[in-house]
């Protein structure tokens, strides 16, 4: 028998000046993965994460 789903779960964290700004370092879009309690946690979550491809700290959003 399957286990039932938890309360944590998988969500992806995408750049937001890689979406909007076409004039960057390089093309593509910097995604990360981590995992939040969807009990405690049920807003969008923004994280200050390293871009690589605007090459400095930003904010990243949760999509999905």
């Amino acid at each position: 028998m399957a286990k039932s789903k938890g309360v944590r779960i998988v969500i992806t964290l995408e750049c937001i000046e890689c979406r909007t700004n076409p004039n960057k370092r390089s093309p593509g879009v910097s995604r990360y993965t981590s995992t939040k309690n969807r009990r405690n946690t049920t807003a969008r979550i923004e994280l200050n994460k390293f871009c690589p491809h605007c090459n400095k700290h930003v904010v990243h959003k949760e999509i999905k």
